[in-house]
């Protein structure tokens, strides 16, 4: 019997904290894992953790390892398998969300929010209404924090994938991506559009995309290019939410609605 198949056979209600563990992302090579890098230094600096103590390794592709430090070094750790599973923090719908810019640090939060809920892309996209408007350089600094931010919300909240943060782009390139390349488009637009259980049915698609404004949300062009391009415009109510509430809103009710939450 092989290992995975074994201890899938095993495991009891009773062994689920055995999968709330430390959770890294690796890739495995048949029963062994070694950690290098700046993972390495955390969990033998930060978390003082030694050979004996066990791990969660996800390889990134949707499977959890539960594993057992063999050795423990700052420049690696090794590890040994000691089971594998379908990573039970993963939805079964692609969610990717296109968060037009807003002020400050609030694109900080969305990342993280967004991530512990299940979204698996987030794309930075720059509208007429975007107050913040930063250069490639800056552009490039930002994008980098985010996906670290992106990293770490992954590893917190038991995802089997890390979500990826890709780069910046105009409200036009925004639209046009989604239209070529997803199942259902939603364009979230303050002045009024469908509720999200009248757009969302089954069968679920695989793949939805959702577009947020910034503060002041979306121009009236903006809006007719969404529409005509394929996406359908839905409300979140008749209170205003704010850029940074709006996503975790949408993104929430859509993973209720597909089964994901």
């Amino acid at each position: 019997m092989k290992l995975n198949e074994e201890f899938e056979k095993t495991i009891t209600s009773d062994e689920v904290e055995d999968w709330r563990y430390p959770r890294f992302f690796c890739p495995a090579d048949g029963n062994s894992v070694v950690i290098t890098g700046t993972d390495a230094v955390h969990i033998t600096r930060v978390l003082r953790m030694k050979a004996g103590d066990r791990a969660i390794v996800c390889d990134g592709n949707g499977t959890d390892m539960l594993c057992r430090i063999t050795a423990a070094a700052e420049n690696a750790v090794e590890l040994e398998v000691l089971g594998r599973r379908r990573s039970a923090g993963e939805p079964d719908v692609y969610l990717r969300l296109f968060q037009c810019l807003p002020k400050s640090d609030k694109m900080d939060f969305i990342v993280q929010k967004a991530v512990e809920l299940g979204a698996s892309e987030i794309i930075p996209v720059i509208s007429k209404r975007c107050v913040s408007r930063p250069d490639n350089k800056s552009a490039a600094k930002k994008a980098e924090r985010w996906q670290r931010i992106a990293d770490e919300a992954a590893k917190q909240c038991g995802r089997g994938r890390i979500p990826t943060v890709g780069s910046m782009m105009s409200f036009t390139e925004a639209v046009s991506l989604s239209a070529n390349s997803c199942e259902k488009g939603i364009f979230f637009y303050e002045c009024g559009g469908k509720r999200l259980g009248e757009i969302v049915t089954e069968p679920f698609p695989s793949h939805i995309d959702v577009f947020i404004g910034s503060e002041g949300g979306f121009e009236p062009e903006e809006a007719e290019l969404a529409d005509v391009s394929g996406l359908v415009a839905a409300t979140l109510g008749t209170r205003i939410l704010r850029c940074e509430t709006a996503p975790v809103a949408a993104i929430a009710v859509l993973m209720n609605i597909t089964n994901n939450m």
